[in-house]
């Protein structure tokens, strides 16, 4: 057997991939207290939505962030999606709202905290295997300033992706995730060529429903309870069960996910708020 020289490599390449990140995401859901709610005149109730409304079109004004409303279907009633350029300005957006008069009357049913992050899987191997031949030592100051810049190029590029608009879709689908970790199979033992692979055939199948639903992924590895956030915007939520059943066939899917509760709702704007929240 050859004895490993200081400056050779394992066979394997780095296993976690690289990634980067963007806007800073929070979903708040929320169901009404109907009981303290319906103690309230019509015309209090009324005036809170209306003062809700001038917020929302507040918030919708700003070039600092993006807020959106949703009526739920099924586990609450509101879901409020915050974009920000930090977690501070999220924790500001969610002190701000809860400030409102209308918050007095709502119950908690989930909340998620992410941050948009595009994973690097193909990008990773070929910069990991072009640095080994390199013969860069592995997380050499030399490694990481390859690294590093490999991850300003791809950032500036995708900049549009990292920080992207809040679709004004009708629809709008939001779920967490997590990758397997068991006994058998475990996602994070699996060698990060194969992760790729099985990540490029899985993008597949989004890529075909791209005329149709549009994607945002935000990662909170560390941030929350699961590993990510999905949100699917669509103007048909049938399109909704279509992906992510076909996409349950897909290796991926179908050996190493786990998934959290679906919120499903429907797009509130600030003109829409007294109709369709708690009109």
């Amino acid at each position: 057997m050859s004895e490993q020289t200081p400056n050779s490599h394992p066979a394997t390449l780095p296993a976690v991939p690289l990634t980067i990140e963007g806007a800073w995401v929070l979903h708040l859901m929320y169901r009404l207290n109907r009981s303290r709610w319906n103690g309230l005149d019509n015309l209090s109730r009324r005036d809170m939505l209306r003062e809700f409304a001038a917020d929302l079109r507040y918030a919708q004004s700003l070039e600092t962030g993006q807020t959106a409303a949703y009526a739920l279907v099924g586990k609450g009633d509101l879901m409020i999606i915050f974009f920000r350029e930090s977690l501070a300005a999220l924790q500001e957006a969610q002190r701000d709202f809860l400030r409102s008069p209308l918050a007095g009357y709502l119950t908690p049913v989930a909340d998620y905290t992410s941050v948009v992050e595009l994973g690097l899987y193909e990008s990773s191997v070929k910069t990991f295997r072009a640095l080994e031949e390199k013969g860069l030592e592995r997380n050499s100051e030399a490694w990481q300033a390859a690294i590093q810049e490999t991850l300003d190029r791809q950032a500036e590029a995708m900049a549009p992706r990292l920080y992207p608009r809040i679709p004004e879709s009708l629809y709008v689908c939001f779920y967490p995730m997590d990758r397997l970790r068991g006994e058998a199979k475990n996602w994070y033992t699996v060698p990060i060529e194969e992760r790729a692979r099985m990540m490029h055939e899985h993008g597949l199948v989004g890529r075909r429903y791209a005329g149709t639903v549009k994607q945002i992924i935000t990662g909170s590895i560390g941030l929350d309870d699961w590993e990510w956030g999905v949100d699917l915007f669509a103007e048909d939520p049938v399109v909704f069960k279509k992906l992510i059943y076909e996409m349950r066939f897909d290796e991926v899917s179908a050996v190493y996910a786990k998934f959290g509760k679906f919120y499903v709702g429907v797009l509130c704007k600030p003109e829409d708020v007294v109709e369709k929240l708690f009109g």
